[in-house]
């Protein structure tokens, strides 16, 4: 067994499981930490989905009730056709931008620099809202129409670009367009399930012949790493909103993005690639 393997596919599940549903960028974590830990390439893309599962079923865990309802209330339950109908209208948006310009944005973005880039570029956006006056018009997942919805999707879609946050985007878009700091933060919990899983089955099929029999072990590992890692931060960031804001992120995106850039620029770690 290749002790120094598990540790690394341990080490980027919590990195993935702490980062996907907060708002500083599980991808750009990813891409940094993988790079530090020379753990990246076509391997690292299909271990990537097998790490963003975990995080996702992790959600699906927390809110079982509600997805229950969905699966076994929906031809007869009003408000969760509703709820459906926004899911659905949430993700068109960066499903289409996705699949259009994807390949383009992998080839030319997924860098240490752009990703730096993003970071600072989004914590001067979540500093901008928290300190902009704003009155939430939305305060349950229920009253949220599909036009909140599409708004949200399209607030998602600059997630495409690594390092801006999918969490983040629709969290504060959802803000910026009138949902409470709860009904955001929910909701984008809610998208996160199909969007991970789309861009996980799209993934799958590309590096499919990738899979290896050996991979089972550390995959495992990380799967069940980032489950744990998901689980215990979903929880913790709705205290969190309870009583404080998205600013102390906004601070972290800042100072993170500029430690890459100046240790890349002063030569003290190589991000060239």
């Amino acid at each position: 067994m290749d002790f120094a393997l598990y540790l690394k596919a341990a080490i980027l599940g919590v990195v993935e499981g702490l980062t996907e549903f907060l708002p500083i960028s599980s991808t750009g974590h990813l891409i940094i930490a993988g790079q530090l830990l020379g753990y990246h390439g076509d391997k690292a893309k299909v271990f990537d989905i097998v790490i963003q599962s975990g995080a996702m079923l992790a959600v699906v865990w927390e809110y079982r009730t509600r997805f229950a309802g969905l699966l076994t209330r929906l031809g007869r339950d009003p408000a969760m056709r509703r709820f459906a109908v926004n899911l659905v209208v949430a993700f068109v948006p960066a499903a289409v931008l996705g699949l259009a310009f994807g390949g383009a944005i992998k080839q030319h973005l997924f860098h240490a620099s752009p990703v730096a880039a993003a970071f600072i570029a989004g914590g001067l956006i979540i500093l901008w809202v928290e300190r902009s006056p704003r009155r939430a018009t939305v305060e349950s997942v229920d009253d949220m129409t599909w036009q909140d919805a599409l708004k949200v999707g399209l607030a998602q879609s600059f997630a495409l670009i690594p390092g801006t946050s999918r969490s983040g985007a629709t969290i504060i878009g959802g803000m910026l367009f009138g949902l409470s700091r709860r009904v955001a933060t929910e909701f984008s919990f809610f998208l996160a399930v199909p969007t991970l899983i789309a861009a996980g089955a799209y993934d799958f099929y590309k590096h499919r012949a990738l899979f290896d029999a050996g991979d089972i072990g550390p995959f495992s590992v990380g799967f069940i790493v980032s489950f744990v890692a998901a689980f215990l931060c979903v929880r913790w960031l709705l205290r969190y909103i309870a009583t404080h804001d998205f600013t102390a992120f906004a601070w972290y995106r800042i100072v993170f993005g500029v430690i890459v850039l100046a240790t890349g620029y002063t030569g003290v770690v190589s991000w060239s690639n």
